[in-house]
């Protein structure tokens, strides 16, 4: 899977951390009080966005009276506490983190979160030292499934897009790696179980852990299926 590669990118939630149960229950409790209920396909419309746009399409999809800046201030606010006390790895992760880092790979994370909230994540699972970058959509012009936020990963890696892998749990996300040029492993996640297949469809390889690209059972998708 990695012989070719020359880097590693990572998406956050979802993919490195079991992290995306926390935000339903975020999106309940910030939009209750101003008398708004999230619907059931909100994890659908904003998929991919980043903290910003998220933002505006909050305060503009249920016009709420605050500004951009009050919106993500107030979300970094709630999440901080579970990301920096709660938010585990996926299984095998960390393991997998300092496989790479013997390897001497670079490694980056490319994602949609809040550079406040995804450091306080790594610092809390004592992983922060195995990554070379941390760059999120707030970074660039447009989120997920843009290519920009992973276009931006490989520069500030030195690498060129075509020699990093990534790793990525929703369709948005993914589309935005092969976008940049880049193979893609999908790590399947509860919270976007229901989009399995289109997933699969979509990436090179399908893991259940990070357990499964070290001991080789991970399942190829397409591509000539060389073991790590």
């Amino acid at each position: 899977m990695l012989r070719q590669a020359e880097a590693v990118i990572f998406d956050l939630d979802g993919t490195l951390m079991d992290s995306m149960w926390l935000w339903t229950d975020i999106d309940i409790e910030y939009l209750e009080r101003y008398g708004q209920k999230p619907e059931k396909d909100l994890p659908v419309a904003i998929e991919g966005m980043g903290f910003t746009e998220t933002a505006v399409y909050f305060k503009e999809h249920f016009s709420l009276p605050c500004t951009i800046e009050e919106i993500k201030r107030e979300w970094n606010r709630m999440a901080l506490q579970k990301y920096a006390h709660e938010v585990p790895l996926k299984p095998g992760a960390a393991e997998f983190l300092r496989y790479l880092k013997a390897r001497r790979l670079p490694v980056a994370i490319a994602s949609s979160n809040s550079h406040e909230l995804i450091r306080a994540a790594l610092r809390n699972n004592q992983v922060e030292d195995c990554f070379t970058c941390i760059v999120t959509s707030c970074d660039v012009a447009k989120g997920k499934p843009a290519p920009d936020v992973y276009l931006y990963a490989a520069g500030s890696l030195g690498i060129a897009p075509e020699k990093c892998f990534v790793f990525e749990d929703v369709p948005m996300g993914v589309l935005a790696a092969k976008n940049a040029g880049m193979r893609v492993c999908a790590m399947e996640d509860d919270f976007s179980f229901g989009r399995r297949e289109e997933v699969r469809r979509l990436a090179d390889y399908y893991i259940r852990s990070y357990d499964e690209v070290l001991d080789g059972t991970y399942e190829t998708l397409r591509g000539d299926g060389e073991r790590l």
